[in-house]
């Protein structure tokens, strides 16, 4: 049999005759010579353009498609449950390390920057108060307690990164199969347009077969190597990150501390509601014997603590504010005209026996009445920039809500958390002068009406998935949306454009939301 005319196939076959006199038989002798063929045929092989680029892929898209895909590894230290990972791979040569703590606050550890993709990422749950908490404080224990954390933070992060490794073997190999097959397809093309001796199926196979195998081969050892440099890397921006730090507040940075307790303590109370202008319920009939901060929050008298006080036979303290968002009212104080008032959380602090708490709290916080006149005046609402500001206004909030979450579940005694998400004030097919809106205004369509009730939802996700990470409850307040009819006939649940307090809940829309609240109140 005559040699194949492709010089790098010579010498790993050789034409022997088997039993039928013609078939092909592998040279499976390691001679210095067959060695010789094969560093050769590694060398051409690392020259390829095919895969040159295999080796591109695997680096540049098979890594970060691993540490996006590898889920995060589940582990409990101190009690606490955490997870660990890495953070999004993005196109900066470097970044932080980072905490996602639960209510989706999240924030950078700059002392821990890392080259390279791979950047650490510990998300932390609700805190909880167990014994194994407690040993951490405890001079007796400290020190196992800590070593035990950091070698299962350890433990942890390393299943994590064995998980990636299989992952992107996983990927290297499935890229190879699909580089292999359109080699294979390229060469059967040639062949179908040479002028010279045209191959045999089983010498395109066997030819394949070299090219494939070194293929994978040297895929597989640059993707490895590329994932053990990025290891390695994370490894010594962590360690020269942590060198020096003697405190946790020197790791992540100071921020600032939830509200003291401010006043004197208060009895008598069974609940509370905090929150802005739909729980104090603006434009209702005033508080008998109002006090300076009740005229200043416009709490009216079938308030939302009112309303569901008579529902559960019991006191609720109404600590809700017009125009309330967390940053200023719940967290901070609250400035009125002339007046100061100090953080609903500092209130709540002081009120002894709580049973359940009552949260109102989110379109203040995204300022939701600019984006609802926007949409009035201009004929279209759905540019990016509008877009923009409203994620940039809702993560500020989610930020702001995370920390809120936290100053509710260490509140005393561990009273129930309600939360009262946000209500849609029109549907789909509004047709109505509340919907139409001024003369000079171009008025709500279904596309705007679609849009508001698209980022209502998303403030609504936030409110709800912060909540339910804290196993507090959530209400959803079943109230009509305006232009559609009531149907028992009562009247409207929300106060249109020619009321007081457009979008505000009416008397009868506070009865409706305190009813959604009473039906989640545990009784003592």
């Amino acid at each position: 049999m005559e040699a194949p005319s492709f010089g790098w196939y010579q010498g790993l076959m050789t034409a022997q005759p088997g039993p039928s006199g013609s078939s092909l038989v592998l040279d499976t002798t390691d001679s210095p010579p067959s060695r010789r063929l094969r560093r050769g045929a590694l060398v051409r092989e690392l020259r390829s353009w095919p895969t040159l680029v295999l080796v591109l892929c695997c680096l540049f898209v098979g890594i970060p498609i691993a540490i996006l895909l590898t889920p995060n590894q589940e582990i409990v230290a101190v009690g606490q449950h955490l997870s660990v990972g890495a953070r999004t791979p993005s196109l900066s040569i470097s970044g932080p390390a980072q905490v996602v703590q639960i209510g989706n606050t999240e924030f950078d550890i700059p002392r821990l920057q890392v080259y390279g993709p791979l950047r650490p990422q510990l998300v932390i749950g609700p805190v909880q108060r167990n014994a194994a908490a407690a040993a951490v404080f405890d001079p007796a224990t400290t020190h196992q307690a800590q070593t035990h954390a950091i070698n299962t933070l350890g433990n942890g992060f390393r299943k994590w990164y064995a998980w990636g490794a299989f992952g992107l073997v996983c990927f290297v190999l499935a890229a190879a199969a699909v580089a292999s097959c359109i080699r294979i397809l390229i060469t059967l093309r040639r062949q179908t347009h040479t002028r010279d001796r045209r191959l045999t199926v089983a010498e395109i196979w066997h030819r394949s077969i070299v090219q494939i195998r070194w293929m994978t081969v040297i895929a597989l050892v640059a993707a490895l190597l590329g994932w053990g440099t990025a290891g390695a890397l994370a490894y010594s921006g962590a360690v020269r990150g942590l060198q020096g730090v003697t405190s946790l507040s020197q790791l992540v940075g100071n921020y600032h501390l939830s509200p003291s307790p401010v006043g004197p303590p208060v009895h008598g109370y069974a609940g509370a509601v905090i929150g802005d202008s739909r729980a104090s319920r603006v434009g209702g009939p005033p508080v008998e014997g109002a006090t300076a901060d009740d005229v200043a929050c416009q709490r009216s008298s079938d308030s939302l603590a009112h309303e569901i006080g008579r529902l559960v036979s019991a006191q609720v303290l109404n600590l809700s504010c017009a125009g309330a968002s967390i940053a200023s009212g719940l967290r901070g104080p609250q400035q009125h005209g002339e007046r100061q008032l100090p953080p609903q959380v500092g209130k709540l602090k002081q009120v002894a026996g709580l049973q359940f708490v009552v949260v109102v709290i989110g379109p203040n916080d995204v300022s939701w009445v600019d984006f609802m006149t926007y949409c009035y005046i201009a004929a279209n609402c759905s540019d990016n920039l509008t877009q923009g500001e409203f994620a940039y206004r809702l993560a500020a909030f989610d930020k702001e809500y995370g920390n809120l979450l936290q100053d509710l579940n260490g509140l005393p005694g561990a009273p129930q958390i309600i939360v009262v998400t946000s209500y849609d004030v029109f549907k789909p097919g509004a047709d109505c002068p509340d919907a139409r809106g001024p003369a000079q205004a171009k008025g709500l369509n279904d596309e705007k009406i679609t849009l508001l009730s698209s980022w209502n939802d998303a403030l609504n996700s936030v409110l709800t998935s912060g909540a339910e990470k804290y196993r507090f409850d959530v209400v959803n307040p079943a109230l009509t949306p305006l232009c559609q009819p009531s149907h028992d006939q009562l009247g409207p649940d929300i106060q249109g454009l020619d009321d007081s307090n457009p979008f505000h809940p009416t008397g009868l829309g506070t009865i409706r939301m305190a009813a959604s609240v009473a039906r989640f109140v545990i009784p003592d």
